[in-house]
């Protein structure tokens, strides 16, 4: 009985000849190399193939900076862990909360959990790290009666955004670290986040994902490739030569014009005047606002 080389016997007596550096043999004698199982046969007629075989080139550069990006954005990917990382905390393994109840340490605070409404005063780009000032938009009063002016409208706002944006990001991350009440008063707080009208965290207005300067790097590494390949199958060696030195060249200028422009990250952009409002995380503790210091002189 004949076994092949692939059923369930034949197969650990192939891969022990192969482990050995013997190359199986199949029907009439010949190797793997000797191309069994595909006859390729290669036919070139003047030019045109090494041109086509270029924009190959060209598409498969094309599609390893792709996937280059993608890792990129696995990796983006995986970072965003940290970002949630505070949700895993231990359990203390008590069923009872170890806080007690908190009496406020003035009747002037604005509590956590109050939402306040402002916009900007300068604009955003995420290109460049920057400071941004906002003011608020309506007036802010002590959380408990809700009567008393704490922060009145037109109060500015010292921040600051991030300008490291992921690939697929579309808001610009604004945390508010001073607050200058008209009066010359000034507190400095701890990282109040913007969000949207809605409450969703960041701000939202215009991003540029630099996709026409990518569509025009694969165009021009295209470029690149073909002319390389222009010519005639009766060229001489030395013109065939530099000719293709020429495509080797643009193929691989063509991959780094890719690979640049797919690590160009995007562009945030917020317009002046963009309204949005700030969460209050932590308890602030004000005075009454007056409209001018009773110290000052007259």
């Amino acid at each position: 009985m004949e076994f092949d080389q692939y059923d369930t016997l034949g197969k650990p007596m192939l891969e022990a000849q192969q482990s050995r550096g013997v190359k199986p043999t199949y029907g009439d004698g010949q190797t793997t190399d000797k191309g069994v199982f595909f006859q390729v046969s290669q036919k070139t007629t003047g030019a045109a193939p090494a041109a086509f075989a270029s924009v190959g080139d060209t598409g498969l550069a094309v599609a390893a900076a792709l996937r280059d990006a993608q890792h990129r954005d696995q990796s983006d990917l995986h970072a965003e862990g940290g970002k949630v990382g505070f949700l895993k905390t231990a359990s203390t393994g008590s069923i009872y909360n170890p806080h007690t109840l908190q009496t406020p340490a003035s009747p002037y605070q604005i509590m956590a959990g109050t939402v306040l409404s402002a916009s900007l005063v300068t604009g955003l780009n995420s290109d460049v790290p920057g400071m941004v000032i906002a003011q608020l938009s309506e007036p802010a009063f002590d959380t408990v009666s809700g009567r008393i002016l704490l922060a009145p409208q037109g109060t500015r706002l010292i921040g600051e955004y991030d300008s490291e944006v992921a690939f697929g990001q579309s808001r610009a991350l604004v945390v508010w670290k001073r607050m200058i009440l008209p009066n010359g008063t000034s507190l400095e707080i701890d990282n109040l986040p913007a969000t949207d009208l809605e409450g969703y965290a960041g701000l939202a207005d215009s991003v540029d994902f630099h996709t026409w300067s990518l569509v025009k790097g694969i165009g021009l590494s295209t470029l690149l490739g073909v002319m390389g390949q222009v010519g005639d199958s009766d060229d001489s060696d030395l013109v065939k030569a530099l000719r293709e030195a020429t495509r080797q060249n643009g193929n691989q200028a063509g991959q780094q014009i890719v690979q640049k422009q797919l690590s160009v990250q995007p562009t945030i952009k917020v317009r002046p005047g963009w309204p949005f409002r700030i969460i209050v995380h932590k308890d602030i503790i004000l005075k009454p606002y007056e409209p001018m210091m009773s110290s000052w002189p007259n």
